[in-house]
C-alpha cells in the first residue's frame, strides 16, 4: 500500500511578500505571491495539508514565518543560503528561487539548520542588542579621541579616559566651542548607553545563572557571564552534537584542509563559519580593564605532531584535540572536570615530536613537572 508524502512547498521570503512554489508528484509549478503579514500567513497555513513540507531560506523573518506554519504542516525546514546553490545560478529571480527550493525539498537534498527554542531565541536577541549598544558606545568614545587628536592634546594622563579621573581631566580641557559641544554630546550618549548596557546585562545574567551549564562554564578563569551566555546561546542544545569535533566545526574553529592528487593534506586557517560572537566566546572572553587580554582560548587541533621547519623551532602550543588552556603565561589552567574531555590526554611530546620522559610535562602549557623542586 503506497503512502502519500504530501507536497513540497518552497517559499522565497521578502520583507513585503513571499513567492510560493509547489512540487507535487515531481511537477513543479508557481503558486503566486502572498503578503508577508501574520494574518495572511495564518490563512496560507490553514490552506496547507498536514502532510505538506515547507522550505525557506534563513532571513530576517524566517523564524516567525516558521513558527506560524509549523502547527499546520508536517515539517518546516529553514535552510542556509550557502547550502542551496541558488546564489551560483545563472538566472536568479524570486520565482526561480522558490521553484528551486521546492524541487530540492522534494528530492530530499536540503539540510535544515537547527531551530532555536524560545529561551535560546530570547537570549540571542538580548546578546545581539547588547553588542549593538557596545558598538554605539565605542563610536562615541572614538569621537572624543578624535577631538583630542585634532586639537593636539596628546595622550590622556590617566589609564581610563572615561573613568572618574578621566572625565575630570576632560572637563578641565580648553577646547573651541564646537569641539566642546561634540565632547559634551558624546559624553551624554555614553552615559545613556552605559545605563542601557547595564540593564540588558542584568537581564542576560539573571537568565544565564538559571542554567547549570552556564554556572559550570563560569568556573573557568576568564569566562564571565556574557562569554558563557554567548557560547550557550550559539550552540543551543549541546546534545545535538554527537562529538566535540562537530561542535568545533559548527563554531568555525576547525582548520581548512586542502588536498589534491598525491600531495598530503594541508591545514590552513580556521573556517570561521557560524557566529563570530560564539568564536569569541569559544576562544575565551576578554577581561575588563586597560590591560584586557584573553584568559582562556581554544587551540586548533592538529592531526599530527608539529614538525619544526629547518633552522626553526616550533613556537606556540599545539594540540591533537581542541583543549581549553590558559592564555596567560605559566598559569597552568587545566580543563575543569565539568567540561573536560572524557578521553585520556595524548602523550606529551617535545618540540621535535619525540615523547617526553616520564613525569615531564609540556612546559609550553605551563604545567609543572611532577619531580620539580619546590620554590618555597
Amino acid at each position: 500500500m503506497s503512502r502519500s508524502v504530501g507536497r513540497a512547498i518552497g517559499l522565497d521570503v521578502h520583507r513585503d511578500f513571499c513567492e510560493v512554489a509547489i512540487c507535487e508528484q515531481g511537477v513543479v509549478r508557481s503558486a503566486g505571491r502572498i503578503t508577508t503579514s501574520p494574518d495572511v500567513l495564518e490563512l496560507f497555513a490553514v490552506s496547507l495539508g498536514r502532510g505538506d513540507r515547507v522550505a525557506l531560506e534563513v532571513t530576517g523573518g524566517a523564524w516567525e514565518i516558521a513558527r506560524i506554519l509549523e502547527p499546520h504542516v508536517r515539517r518546516v525546514i529553514v535552510v542556509s543560503p550557502d547550502d542551496t546553490g541558488i546564489r551560483q545560478a545563472r538566472a536568479k529571480t524570486d520565482r526561480l528561487d522558490a521553484r528551486t527550493l521546492a524541487k530540492l525539498l522534494a528530492a530530499g537534498e536540503l539540510d535544515a539548520v537547527w531551530m532555536p527554542d524560545e529561551r535560546c531565541r530570547v537570549m540571542r536577541r538580548r546578546l545581539a542588542r547588547r553588542e549593538q549598544l557596545v558598538r554605539s558606545r565605542s563610536r562615541s568614545k572614538n569621537e572624543i579621541h578624535a577631538v583630542l587628536m585634532r586639537r593636539l592634546k596628546g595622550r590622556p594622563p590617566v589609564s581610563d579616559l572615561f573613568g572618574v579621573k578621566g572625565r575630570k581631566w576632560l572637563s578641565e580641557l580648553e577646547l573651541p566651542v564646537e569641539e566642546a559641544e561634540s565632547v559634551a554630546s558624546a559624553m551624554r550618549h555614553i552615559e545613556f548607553l552605559d545605563a542601557e548596557i547595564a540593564e540588558v546585562e542584568r537581564l542576560i545574567a539573571r537568565e544565564a545563572l538559571r542554567s547549570a551549564d552556564a554556572r559550570r562554564l563560569l568556573t573557568v578563569p576568564g569566562v564571565n557571564v556574557i562569554c558563557a551566555a554567548s557560547f550557550l546561546a550559539a550552540i543551543g542544545d549541546v546534545r545535538r552534537f554527537r562529538t566535540s569535533r562537530q561542535m568545533v566545526a559548527y563554531l568555525g574553529l576547525d582548520p581548512r584542509v586542502r588536498q589534491s592528487g598525491s600531495e598530503p593534506a594541508r591545514g590552513g586557517r580556521i573556517s570561521k563559519r557560524g557566529s563570530a560572537s560564539a568564536r569569541w566566546a569559544g576562544r575565551g572572553g576578554m577581561e575588563r580593564g586597560p590591560s584586557a587580554r584573553p584568559a582562556a582560548r581554544v587551540l586548533r587541533a592538529d592531526p599530527r605532531p608539529p614538525r619544526p621547519r629547518k633552522g626553526r623551532r616550533c613556537l606556540g602550543a599545539q594540540a591533537r584535540d581542541p583543549v581549553l588552556v590558559s592564555a596567560l603565561p605559566r598559569r597552568g589552567l587545566r580543563p575543569p572536570a565539568a567540561i573536560a574531555d572524557r578521553q585520556e590526554a595524548p602523550v606529551a611530546r617535545d618540540h621535535c615530536g619525540r615523547p617526553d620522559g616520564e613525569g615531564q610535562a609540556d612546559r609550553r602549557l605551563g604545567h609543572p613537572r611532577a619531580d620539580a623542586p619546590s620554590r618555597a
